[in-house]
């Protein structure tokens, strides 16, 4: 089905209006949308399954059918900080966390790090909304300011870890299977396509942060993050 992003201002008398210009564009014009037809809506907490009433240059109209509750996220604040990563990396890294369902992603800046900061978030915010509607998501994943490690506030995080080369203990399987009780705010970190290097990895020890492996072999960074963010969004 169809999916737009709203805001609650363009919700009234069980009526949405959608006023975006690429919305209204791809409706009109990719899929040629017509007055009777269902679309699907979604406001960052509610979806609505909405009937088509008018088609206007600047302004569609749809009738709310059915209000639903947010069934697709996770019910645990995952949040993954990720050291910027250059080229496209970092935009397949934001896309495809957005499908698989993490809540947060903090760029980070790192000593390794040969990113520079030359995209806009407004890019990866626009990333982040077309990826919402193409996995039938509800709410849009943050992206955060990026920081340095010394500004994350590690207080806030149940669970905290990041996957590290070196590691040759802790597997992310053995440190899953400890936890008793489910978490309510887990915080997963990422290096640069340099790595962390070793004062950085026991910053984060120091804060509580544990290292694991991720097996015998050297994943890239955006492999890293993504399979990371599968395997807590389907554990808890």
């Amino acid at each position: 089905m169809i999916s737009v992003i709203i805001s609650k201002d363009n919700i009234a008398n069980e009526i949405i209006e959608i006023v975006d210009k690429n919305d209204i564009n791809h409706l009109k014009n990719a899929f040629r949308i017509k007055p009777g037809e269902v679309i699907r809506a979604v406001d960052g907490e509610y979806e609505y399954i909405c009937e088509v009433l008018n088609i206007e240059k600047k302004i569609i109209e749809a009738k709310i059918l059915e209000k639903n509750e947010d069934r697709f996220s996770s019910e645990v604040y995952i949040e993954a900080a990720i050291g910027i990563l250059k080229n496209d990396k970092m935009d397949l890294t934001i896309q495809k966390l957005t499908e698989i369902g993490v809540s947060k992603i903090t760029p980070l800046l790192t000593k390794r790090g040969v990113a520079k900061i030359t995209e806009k978030k407004d890019k990866w915010d626009l990333i982040v909304k077309e990826a919402t509607k193409q996995c039938q998501a509800v709410k849009l994943v943050e992206i955060g300011e990026p920081k340095k490690l010394s500004e994350l506030n590690f207080e806030e995080y149940d669970l905290m870890f990041v996957p590290y080369e070196c590691e040759d203990k802790n597997s992310l399987r053995n440190i899953l299977n400890k936890v008793e009780n489910k978490p309510k705010k887990v915080l997963y970190i990422i290096g640069p396509e340099g790595g962390f290097d070793k004062e950085e990895i026991e910053f984060l020890t120091e804060k509580g942060v544990m290292p694991v492996s991720l097996g015998k072999r050297i994943l890239r960074a955006e492999t890293a993050s993504i399979i990371v963010g599968g395997i807590l969004v389907n554990e808890f």
